[in-house]
């Protein structure tokens, strides 16, 4: 009687554990705030900041693991893909509050974005 007893008391026991891994996983993620500040091709301020509420910045915050997952966020958010609507952008980037720099530990990440040259200043092309 005393083992099924052990028995029912060890499976509770790594049934919670298991469950409080599951809530501290989910509890290690934290907060990415990325900053995006555009600069809109000549009358095409409408367009290039309507992802921002048709301002010229704005925060957009999602989850991340880490501040590495929030920096690569913040460099990714530097793509461009409306080349004759959107002149540049300057992306900053917070991890639960705090700075996040890029690799090169600038604050505004496009500066170090690869497609720089090819995805900015193409108003006129």
């Amino acid at each position: 009687m005393k083992s099924h007893y052990l028995i029912r008391t060890s499976a509770v026991l790594l049934l919670m554990a298991i469950a409080g891994m599951a809530t501290a996983g989910a509890a290690a993620a934290g907060e990415c705030a990325v900053e995006y500040i555009r600069t809109a091709c000549p009358g095409k301020e409408a367009e290039s900041f309507s992802k921002c509420d048709g301002k010229q910045s704005c925060v957009l915050t999602e989850s991340a693991g880490n501040a590495q997952d929030c920096q690569a966020t913040a460099l990714k958010a530097c793509a461009n893909d409306r080349l004759s609507i959107t002149k540049s952008k300057v992306i900053h980037a917070k991890f639960d509050g705090k700075a996040v720099t890029s690799a090169s530990g600038k604050d505004d990440f496009c500066a170090d974005y690869e497609k720089r040259a090819a995805e900015f200043d193409q108003c006129a092309k």
